[in-house]
């Protein structure tokens, strides 16, 4: 993995990350010059001085989008927004719950994606998913080329993530070349759906991931009787579930395992592993809604697949990076040892040789892109020419 703040492996994943959406080196290089300093003092102490610089480069960049915008110089705007976009992404993420100067970011962030993906026309779709009296939004990416209905793949979220990473790691599109749509969610607990209507995370993520196909159900572009549904990080617990308890769902897939994300949180007392985001207890009680460590440590106990992987009766992808230093590598044969109701379960373990060997593989993402879509597409495929079934 890229590690200019050599020790902060906080810092570092979410620079490989900010790389994996199309961040430009030698604009961060810059902001990471000022904030290397900061970096040494671990994963915590420095954030707000992050904000600044990274926040300070998105703004740099707003400008020149809207003199781009003044010459009449669409697309070039539509990519400098792009960039603001997540570079403001990557700086709000590493902030604590509360921070002054987060929601502003949070917020700059919103507008960036819009107007990057109205200059630049750009083939996305704002969706708003009906939810348990309130909605959440999402992101729809529509196949490519598409003869009539097209599967489509739910794209949840992990601990930390949002919407737009999704969309700018380029998954959506690689699933579109390929013939499937794809709805990537904030779901309870992540992006806007936390941030901005109070929507907690939920260990049965069946519940919101249900609606999804509820929605997707009503429309004409989308195969009802292809959904399927993929995960990165704690998507890798949130999926599986969701596979195992909506029968709707024809195909999983972990991008990451996370088999046992709860026990972990006792050894991530005991500063066992890294952690994703700086301020991390912090950040946990505030996405799953706990007011207190000891509410925390007694909710965290039900993010288990023990028991649930075992339901799954459709196709079931599980990847992970051979040096994951967040979710042991366990996790991933635990879940696969134990979808022995798949009628197809496959395990591909990212090493040294094909790259991608980080959490999500951070360092490398597209040697698991390519894995991931291409399995998917085939699955499907095998699924129409069995009459629904696959395997």
């Amino acid at each position: 993995m890229f590690e200019p703040f050599p020790g902060n492996y906080v810092w570092n994943l979410s620079v490989n990350l900010a790389l994996s959406m199309g961040a430009q080196i030698g604009e961060i290089d810059i902001a990471n010059d000022l904030v290397r300093e900061a970096a040494r003092d671990g994963a915590d102490a420095g954030t707000l001085e992050f904000l600044r610089a990274w926040g300070g480069l998105a703004d740099r960049l707003v400008e020149q989008a809207r003199e781009d915008v003044r010459l009449g110089r669409r697309f070039s705007a539509s990519d400098k927004y792009k960039r603001a976009c997540l570079y403001y992404m990557t700086a709000e993420r590493m902030q604590r719950h509360g921070q002054e100067g987060r929601e502003e970011a949070y917020a700059k962030m919103l507008d960036a994606m819009e107007q990057s993906i109205r200059l630049g026309e750009r083939a996305v779709e704002r969706v708003e998913i009906p939810f348990e009296g309130t909605s959440y939004p999402g992101l729809f990416v529509a196949a490519e080329k598409a003869a009539g209905p097209a599967p489509c793949m739910i794209h949840t979220n992990g601990l930390d993530s949002i919407k737009e990473m999704l969309y700018w790691t380029g998954i959506a599109q690689q699933f579109a070349r390929r013939g499937i749509s794809t709805l990537m969610i904030d779901h309870p607990g992540v992006g806007e759906a936390l941030r901005l209507r109070g929507l907690a995370g939920m260990y049965d993520s069946e519940r919101w991931a249900s609606a999804a196909v509820d929605y997707l159900e009503t429309r004409a572009d989308v195969d009802a009787d292809a959904i399927g549904i993929i995960g990165w990080s704690l998507g890798g617990y949130y999926a599986p579930r969701a596979a195992a308890f909506e029968d709707r769902l024809k195909l999983c897939a972990s991008w990451g395992a996370n088999h046992y994300w709860g026990k972990l949180q006792e050894a991530r007392l005991r500063n066992e592993g890294e952690n994703p985001v700086p301020h991390y207890w912090g950040h946990v009680m505030w996405v799953f809604g706990q007011p207190d460590m000891d509410s925390f440590m007694a909710f965290a106990p039900k993010m288990d697949l023990d028991g649930v992987v075992e339901k799954i009766r459709v196709p079931y992808l599980i990847t992970h990076g051979e040096n994951d230093r967040q979710i042991p590598i366990d996790a991933a044969y635990r879940s696969y040892e134990q979808a022995t109701a798949s009628p197809k379960r496959e395990l591909k373990i990212f090493t040294r040789e094909t790259g991608g060997i980080e959490h999500v593989s951070a360092d490398n993402q597209a040697p698991a892109q390519e894995f991931i879509t291409d399995w998917v597409a085939e699955t499907f495929a095998e699924m129409r020419q069995a009459g629904g079934r696959a395997g």
